[in-house]
């Protein structure tokens, strides 16, 4: 597995999912890779769930 971090965006609301710095606020530590996020976690800004982020290439 790569160690490069990646980033999700919500894409109706733009919040960004960044790997690297995962949600300490919501009980997600640093460096938990996108799959590693249950299923059930919603967007903290607008409640829609995983399926409504994309992958941000950079």
């Amino acid at each position: 597995m790569s160690d490069e971090y990646k980033s999700y965006k919500c894409v109706t609301c733009n919040f960004i999912y960044n790997e690297a710095d995962g949600l300490p606020d919501e009980g997600i530590a640093p460096k938990t890779r996108w799959e590693d996020v249950p299923e059930a976690w919603i967007c903290p800004d607008c409640s829609v769930n995983k399926d409504d982020f994309v992958i941000i290439e950079i």
